[in-house]
């Protein structure tokens, strides 16, 4: 919790060293903004979301924070309103009005981030210290009040759009229907949890036409009878694959595990552990990225942004494949078939395992970023430390994708062709998303 807390005071130290007419220089620079996307990323953990809802707080607060950009640098950034699915249109700066747009896009990002699906207040106390340090390091009463009321602008547009997405209806929708149909999914140990998100592939995409726009081959028919067949070769490959896992296959997949809500059980004692979601460390990886190649604030936003919009995309295009198959777990199978007393590395999501979401999202996340950043950043992934996991490093976005499709086979918690399936719709979705939003001219 003390690494939480001292990571939100960065941004606050870098506000109080200023001089009252640096505040131009404080309120628009980069590490300011991702300290505040870490700081929603926090929230989001807090709150127990599910990988797919949280992927949609960081796209629309991402979103609101780049409209805000793009409203006050024209000349550089295109607006994505004619672009993104609903998005007819969004505020505009008031003629004559003084705003300092970086400041605008963080609280236009905090507001969004908060009411989109939060309690509110979640980001008050940050918000409210960014504000006091913003008037501490010099901003003008006028500037102020002008940024205040653009980013509300913006946030009733984003919010009004996001209202349209279907998210709502999907709250009242049918639970998965268990069945004992055998390879169907079902829910597995220790949480025994219901299937999570049925409905989302009905939630509105932003760059695709929907979640069935790529048609995603079936995966290998069920049968743990005939040893020659492709399922009963995937059943002994992953089963294998964990009876002798390495000690760098198993930092492998704790590495990229990323599981928001793992339930542990000592005895009689159970505790939930939490940590970002596949999303989140994406997020978290955009903010490395960006400090790695030393972007201004702006570039900064547009890479969050269009990384956030393809894990957004990409989780609703895994979402239809998965609960159009509904296939079992390694888990449930070895458990029935081969052994009962088999455990994967990982603890097993509740949710079916055809296709893997988080190899789709890795997949279209580096797309995006190698769009933003260039191919061939090397960095260091320290997103994990915080958790106690040591740091793992990659000579590109790419590379931390195709790793993070294997760590998935490593857990014992995917199939090795789902990984390798699901990676390649996953660069399909990014891909789309690269090609189709303009951003900066």
């Amino acid at each position: 919790m003390k690494k939480l807390i001292s990571f939100s005071i960065v941004a606050f130290s870098i506000l109080s060293s200023c001089k009252k007419k640096d505040y131009e220089t404080v309120t628009g620079h980069p590490a300011l903004y991702s300290n505040t996307v870490h700081e929603l990323n926090r929230v989001v953990m807090g709150n127990n979301f599910s990988p797919v809802v949280a992927s949609r707080n960081y796209a629309y607060a991402n979103v609101a924070a780049y409209e805000v950009i793009a409203a006050g640098y024209p000349e550089h950034y295109q607006s994505l309103s004619g672009q993104l699915n609903g998005l007819s249109a969004v505020a505009k700066p008031a003629p004559g009005a003084k705003i300092d747009f970086h400041f605008a896009a963080i609280l236009a990002f905090c507001k969004v981030g908060e009411a989109v699906t939060f309690p509110a207040g979640s980001m008050k106390q940050y918000v409210d210290d960014l504000k006091q340090k913003a008037i501490n390091s010099g901003m003008p009463d006028d500037v102020l009040k002008g940024s205040e009321e653009f980013a509300g602008a913006m946030f009733k547009s984003i919010m009004a759009w996001s209202k349209s997405d279907n998210y709502a209806k999907t709250r009242s929708e049918s639970k998965y229907a268990i069945s004992d149909e055998e390879g169907r999914w079902v829910p597995t140990p220790p949480m025994y949890a219901e299937a999570v998100e049925p409905h989302w592939a009905e939630i509105r995409t932003m760059v695709m036409k929907d979640g069935n726009q790529y048609s995603v081959v079936p995966p290998p028919v069920f049968n743990v009878k005939d040893k020659n067949s492709k399922y009963y070769q995937e059943v002994i490959a992953i089963k294998n694959r964990r009876d002798s896992l390495t000690d760098e296959q198993a930092h492998t997949a704790d590495f990229w595990d990323d599981n928001p809500n793992k339930l542990n059980v000592a005895g009689h004692l159970m505790f939930i552990k939490k940590k970002f979601s596949p999303a989140g460390h994406w997020m978290s990886i955009a903010g490395i990225g960006a400090r790695q190649t030393k972007a201004d604030f702006n570039t900064t936003v547009c890479g969050y942004t269009k990384t956030a919009i393809a894990l957004f995309d990409a989780f609703i295009e895994c979402w239809a494949a998965k609960y159009k198959y509904n296939t079992a777990r390694p888990e449930t199978i070895i458990d029935k078939y081969f052994d009962a007393a088999w455990r994967p590395h990982l603890q097993t999501p509740p949710f079916p395992e055809y296709t893997c979401g988080h190899c789709t999202i890795s997949a279209s996340a580096a797309k995006a970023l190698t769009s933003v950043f260039g191919d061939n950043v090397a960095y260091t992934d320290t997103s994990e430390l915080e958790f106690g996991i040591k740091s793992r490093s990659f000579k590109s976005f790419n590379e931390a994708a195709a790793e993070t499709a294997m760590s998935r086979f490593y857990g014992g918690i995917h199939f090795h062709n789902s990984c390798i399936v699901s990676s390649g719709y996953g660069q399909k979705v990014g891909d789309e998303v690269v090609k189709k939003l303009v951003m900066k001219k």
